[in-house]
């Protein structure tokens, strides 16, 4: 496969792009346009990036919004009722129709990669073995992390820890906790031990669902990071959420991103969900409720964006572009110079790579894996202000997705 004329991030001139064997085996600039011959793929100046990621979704929990109820407050805590009254109603069917369903979403807006959160409060653990299987089942087609997600607390919920425990076992790529959620913070801070302990002795990831509330008291960060830096395992160790941050008074935060920064773990911020999900408590002035993503990427940790929900008891909306998401992240994190827009699409792309630790195959550079999306636009601003269309999705030198762009009939009348 060829593919010409295409610009690359960050790089002015056009340039050749050449596969084989599923890799990329040459990137080279062009001087000047050229004709597309041979079966050459023509990417008429438009921009070539590596396929966007979905770091953090719950594929099990995806499309049940409404059963059995609404959310009807909106807070993250009538969320977890809502979805313990529809847990009863899983089976394999049923999760397996709507995971496929939300997938096929992700891919049609260039995902390529996803990190899916499963429930495991649940003895049977139907949705970790189903989302396992569709893991293994679509390898071809996208990459696919499932995480040990305790919703109802790894100490706090019945045999819970016993419950993660076979969740590793069954094949969990990550560990995950939930350590605000638990009845004590002597039980929170311990359920985070559990899960470091969990991860080195399997050696598999950890992503945490962490201070996600609006509480300054709750402090669980600075012990996730802490336990990751003593066991050396930093790299490997994800805080998602951590919205309490936009409650921290400035003075603890000076003294947290030092820790922060010699531990070296990685952060999500899902900006829908938490602008949605945070600040129900407060009645003016209302705090946005999202954590300090402007200041963590300034102090150069590493932070992505994740869409988090899909139509579910947390988050009634959602449509698999990720273009979107990061367009609200940047407003609301208030990141809106050009600087921020000239290097936008790293918050969905290799930010997110690193997180899910795929960095060393991921990118458009010879001899990684060819693959590739093609936007329609120019350059990290111009598809972010477009919200551009993926034109093209390549998976392993093949092609998974194909569309024109959209065109606009234009009456004459209004002009």
């Amino acid at each position: 496969m060829r593919i010409v004329n295409a610009r690359l991030r960050g790089k002015p001139d056009l340039h050749e792009i050449r596969i084989e064997r599923a890799r990329f085996a040459s990137v080279t600039p062009q001087t000047d346009r050229r004709p597309a011959e041979d079966g050459a793929i023509d990417a008429q100046g438009r921009l070539l990036c590596a396929p966007f990621i979905e770091p953090h979704i719950h594929l099990d929990a995806a499309l049940t919004a409404g059963e059995p109820r609404w959310n009807e407050s909106g807070t993250l805590f009538e969320g977890i009722e809502c979805w313990a009254e529809r847990k009863p109603m899983l089976d394999r069917r049923d999760i397996r129709r709507r995971a496929l369903e939300t997938l096929e979403l992700l891919v049609s807006q260039g995902v390529q990669h996803v990190r899916t959160h499963a429930d495991v409060s649940d003895p049977s653990l139907v949705g970790l073995t189903t989302l396992c299987e569709l893991r293994d089942e679509l390898s071809d087609r996208l990459q696919i992390q499932v995480v040990a997600f305790p919703q109802e607390g790894i100490l706090s919920y019945p045999d819970g820890l016993a419950l993660m425990e076979r969740a590793v076992e069954v094949g969990a790529d990550v560990v995950g906790a939930i350590p605000h959620f638990e009845y004590t913070r002597e039980l929170g801070e311990a359920s985070l031990k559990e899960a470091i302990r969990l991860a080195r002795a399997h050696d598999r990831l950890v992503d945490v669902h962490c201070d996600e509330i609006d509480d300054p008291n709750s402090r669980f960060l600075e012990v996730l990071a802490a336990e990751a830096l003593f066991a050396e395992m930093g790299s490997r160790v994800t805080a998602s959420h951590t919205t309490a941050m936009h409650s921290y008074d400035n003075a603890y935060c000076s003294k947290l991103f030092r820790l922060l920064k010699h531990s070296g773990i990685n952060f999500i911020c899902c900006p829908t969900e938490s602008i949605h999900l945070q600040g129900r408590f407060d009645s003016y002035p209302k705090r946005r409720g999202l954590t300090r993503v402007k200041e963590l990427d300034a102090a150069g940790l590493n932070v992505c964006f994740a869409e988090d929900s899909i139509r579910d008891p947390w988050y009634s909306l959602g449509n698999g572009r990720l273009l979107r998401t990061l367009d609200f992240g940047l407003h609301i994190c208030q990141m809106m110079g050009y600087a921020d827009f000239s290097r936008a699409l790293d918050f969905i792309t290799d930010h997110a790579a690193r997180t899910l630790g795929i960095e060393h195959d991921y990118g458009i550079a010879p001899g990684k894996p060819a693959n590739c999306i093609l936007l329609d636009g120019e350059d990290d601003y111009d598809v972010l202000r477009r919200q551009s269309e993926v034109l093209l999705s390549i998976r392993d030198g093949r092609i998974i997705l194909q569309r024109e762009p959209a065109k606009i009939v234009t009456p004459r009348y209004l002009f």
